[in-house]
């Protein structure tokens, strides 16, 4: 089964203490749709303006991604720019420059709406809402959010979390959403809203599931060095739905080892700036680091 991932195709320039990159691939859509599509068919649908480099087109085709949706306007691609601190936990925002991701209507093409599993990449709520308008009864779907949304558009996402199966948000958000400190009491109160699914996001700590079944603590893969944490939480959900979609049984029986391989694969995103880590590994290099990952926390 394939995966539709609808967000933002950004050049993204990045600078930390130790060098400097400018224009690179990015945005939400492109971190998860190439983390996605070592599991699973690929649906993008964004939009990119007329300066967007063919070298990254190609390198979408490379990975399989299907581009029928990703639509290209007069103007310029979103650019942003952003400097890292030597704790990589600390990131600024030097500049924004929306470009023709300013009036971005996500149109899907008539194949893509009956896709079934649905990954709501972080974009506005009146967006995602949108793409789930145009699709017709998707198995599975999940959205990821930021605080940017639960300060001016509040009202949107939570009407939106009604319609989600999983819900994706890092622990600050969680606790602007719900006032809650304490990780499991947000969780709780998040499930009220609607999702039966919902993943907090806690770093380079992980991520812990509440569904069903109880819960579950996800661990990251642990690294020596960090070069650009930038995407890691795009790779871990988008890599985590990849998995979902071809994975044989029941939700419930594979979303744990899901967000193993989503976790490894935000791994590799930060081992390099951008996508350029992601981008060179294969599944061999994925499942090697599964395997050592259960070693780690089986006792």
């Amino acid at each position: 089964m394939s995966v539709l991932i609808v967000g933002s195709t950004a050049l993204d320039s990045i600078k930390t203490p130790t060098a400097e990159n400018p224009r690179l691939l990015g945005g939400s859509a492109s971190h998860a749709a190439v983390a996605a599509s070592f599991f699973a068919p690929v649906k993008l649908i964004g939009v990119v303006g007329e300066d967007f480099p063919k070298k990254y087109l190609q390198l979408y085709r490379k990975h399989g991604i299907n581009l029928d949706g990703l639509q290209t306007q007069p103007g310029k691609t979103f650019h942003w720019s952003g400097e890292y601190e030597v704790n990589m936990n600390n990131r600024r925002t030097l500049l924004t420059e929306l470009g023709v991701f300013e009036k971005f209507t996500p149109h899907l093409p008539a194949a893509h709406k009956s896709t079934p599993y649905v990954l709501l990449a972080n974009i506005a709520p009146a967006l995602q809402h949108h793409v789930l308008d145009q699709m017709q009864r998707p198995k599975f779907v999940v959205a990821d959010t930021m605080d940017l949304w639960l300060n001016i558009a509040l009202d949107d996402l939570l009407k939106l979390i009604k319609r989600l199966d999983g819900f994706v948000l890092n622990d600050s958000e969680a606790h602007q959403l719900t006032k809650e400190d304490n990780v499991f009491a947000a969780l709780k109160k998040i499930h009220k809203l609607g999702p039966r699914y919902v993943i907090i996001k806690k770093g380079s700590h992980g991520s812990i599931l509440s569904g069903p079944k109880g819960f579950f603590i996800c661990p990251a893969y642990p690294l020596h060095k960090v070069v650009d944490p930038t995407g890691a939480g795009d790779s871990f959900v988008g890599g985590m739905m990849g998995y979902l979609a071809t994975a044989r049984g029941s939700l419930d029986a594979n979303i744990r080892r899901a967000m193993i391989h989503g976790s490894v694969v935000a791994s590799f995103c930060c081992e390099g700036f951008g996508l350029n880590r992601t981008t060179k590994i294969t599944r061999a290099n994925i499942a090697k680091r599964v395997k050592e990952l259960e070693g780690l926390t089986r006792f």
